[in-house]
């Protein structure tokens, strides 16, 4: 009886503790935002976030949606978000399978293969990122004008204008809603395991539905758009921009460095033990990696490989340096237009927290589903 009575009084004595701890945190960030708003009204600077509905009166080259200078700061900072959104996602994917093919690589027992890809990795992971970004850009920039760009079947061509390709003609908000909702069943599916034919139905109907409800109405002239050159420009598909392909370029080589040596570290880690009973089982090489040697792989692989992906993400604001509008670079210019710079700050800091958790999350359902049971 006398032990429960101490130890409810350490309870209460440790809840009273974090209790002050945290009232003297709260009282330190209150006293210090009143701080920052009384010094900023006696410098004549408004604060808060009433200047979001004002028009920005500034345009920017690169955006999924449609933009001009009339557009409110909530806008052009939510294409800037999607653009940083879109731009790390793709540099994620491409990164991660280059790393892939290349790490594997480095574990082959082939001295050449071997040789190259260390020289890979050494040439792009020793090599600041922002020195690779600068250096792509200036060698697309001085690639031939639109007239003699480069012929790809001629259906997709290259030139200083960027990389002009077909293109289906929908509004790139379908296709990123359609992304995101994919996404969400894949994340949510194992949670709704009860209704889970049921929901998969429903869900993949309201889709095919709503796409064709799309297509039938909404969609003008040709569903498919490919580009021609129409005297010194391209006309129709999709121009994916100069700034676009340097950092999708430089960010895949230089993030694909990183993950092949992840991905190697984590095939040296399969026990030998484990090869060489597939081997006495009859099981080529090429069996042997993908039923033995990736599948133990993948768990030494997945919580490293998540950190290079959110620093990959973290990586995109190096596009500031090239005149990419990604987030960072709408933020600085709306810092330097509107004067407002607590405020911006505060949304960029929040909305990279809320990507680079979400990305923390996923890897953590990841290596979730990879554990071995009792371990």
């Amino acid at each position: 009886m006398m032990f429960i009575t101490g130890r409810k009084s350490i309870n209460v004595k440790n809840f009273l503790i974090q209790a002050v701890f945290l009232f003297v945190v709260i009282l330190v960030v209150a006293s210090a935002f009143t701080s920052a708003r009384t010094n900023l009204a006696e410098l004549g600077i408004s604060s808060g976030f009433s200047f979001l509905e004002r028009a920005t009166g500034w345009g920017y080259a690169f955006s999924l949606f449609e933009s001009s200078i009339n557009d409110p700061y909530k806008w052009t900072l939510f294409s800037g978000f999607a653009n940083t959104l879109f731009l790390g996602l793709i540099t994620i994917m491409t990164s991660t399978i280059l790393g892939f093919i290349v790490g594997s690589a480095r574990d082959s027992n082939n001295i050449t293969i071997q040789a190259i890809t260390a020289l890979f990795i050494q040439l792009f992971r020793n090599i600041p990122l922002i020195l690779q970004v600068v250096f792509w850009y200036a060698v697309l920039i001085h690639m031939p004008s639109p007239k003699q760009a480069y012929n790809m079947f001629d259906v997709a061509f290259l030139s200083n204008r960027g990389l002009m390709i077909p293109s289906f003609n929908v509004s790139p908000v379908l296709i990123f809603s359609l992304f995101v909702l994919l996404m969400l069943y894949w994340l949510l599916k194992e949670r709704l395991l009860i209704l889970r034919n049921a929901s998969a139905k429903w869900f993949y109907g309201c889709i095919i539905f709503g796409v064709a409800l799309y297509l039938l109405f909404c969609v003008e002239g040709n569903l498919f758009s490919v580009p021609s050159l129409k005297g010194l420009r391209f006309v129709g598909g999709t121009t994916v921009p100069v700034e676009l392909i340097t950092m999708i370029i430089a960010c895949t080589l230089y993030g694909a460095a990183y993950i092949a040596e992840i991905v190697r570290g984590g095939l040296n880690e399969v026990p030998k033990g484990l090869v060489e009973a597939g081997n006495s089982l009859g099981l080529n090489e090429r069996m042997v990696w993908f039923r033995i040697k990736l599948p133990m792989a993948l768990r030494t692989i997945i919580p490293p490989l998540g950190n290079q992906w959110v620093f990959m993400m973290k990586a995109t604001t190096v596009g500031v340096a090239i005149g990419f509008s990604d987030l960072f670079m709408l933020v600085s210019t709306s810092i330097t237009q509107s004067g407002q710079t607590l405020e911006l700050i505060a949304i960029l800091m929040m909305a990279f927290l809320l990507i680079n958790i979400s990305i923390a999350q996923l890897v953590h359902h990841l290596n979730s589903r990879m554990a071995l049971k009792g371990h």
